[in-house]
């Protein structure tokens, strides 16, 4: 099983582990060790523990350099909309990692491999083993894969709102007109689309579409948020 593993990540993520025994422990649950006593197994209660602390750290460095004027009230509810179950095990499934647990026969037949609590686990023990293999700048590049990205694609958008951060970079220094101009609805009644122009004093730096008029609001206030951040970056 773990040659299979190996091999799927040194396909998918070109990640070459050196301790297997690392890996080993990374995905195998307690169950699994009390059925094979005398293998003398270890479970990966201990580098889930690393492992969620590596990811608290990683996930923590990322959001506060890539939002330098985001407070830390948002900041802190961004991270743990990132850093939670439900994100992990989605995380693990998208990775296959379910497809390696080891088991032992019992909760193989409760459907163990599929609960959200243990996947979660697992992602942060791999988590734990990849640091320990390999060091920190391995576990930046495998979070760059997997969960960076979602920032980009919206899935923490109900975690962060791109319209209050816009609002106080560019009321720094005083008051600013900032509009919202809804100028196209499309699409059938049960999957209507809005699409609204972002005005800021009169000059145009944003345009979204989403399934609101609030969703359209956010991806247009994050499509300006992206321009001022380029224009300071010149």
């Amino acid at each position: 099983m773990i040659k299979g593993l190996n091999e799927m990540l040194i396909k998918d993520f070109g990640i070459h582990f050196k301790n297997f025994d690392l890996l080993n422990e990374a995905f195998t649950q307690a169950s699994y060790v009390n059925e094979h006593k005398g293998h003398h197994l270890k479970y990966y209660e201990r580098i889930e523990f690393l492992g969620d602390a590596v990811l608290q750290l990683v996930v923590s460095e990322y959001i506060f350099k890539r939002y330098p004027n985001l407070p830390q009230g948002r900041l802190t509810r961004l991270r743990a909309a990132m850093v939670n179950e439900k994100s992990f095990s989605s995380f693990a499934r998208e990775c296959h990692f379910d497809e390696y647990i080891r088991l032992g026969k019992g909760e193989e037949k409760a459907n163990a491999r599929q609960r959200d609590s243990l996947l979660c686990d697992i992602f942060e023990s791999f988590m734990g083993a990849l640091y320990l293999d390999q060091g920190k700048p391995a576990v930046e590049k495998f979070c760059g894969e997997v969960i960076f990205p979602k920032l980009d694609q919206g899935v923490f958008d109900e975690f962060f709102d791109h319209k209050t951060e816009l609002q106080e970079l560019v009321q720094q220094d005083g008051p600013v007109k900032i509009e919202y101009i809804l100028i196209d609805e499309f699409g059938p009644e049960n999957d209507r689309q809005f699409k609204v122009r972002l005005l800021i004093d009169n000059q145009e730096l944003g345009i979204g579409i989403g399934h609101s008029k609030k969703g359209a609001e956010q991806k247009a206030a994050q499509q300006a948020l992206k321009k001022l951040e380029a224009n300071d970056n010149k």
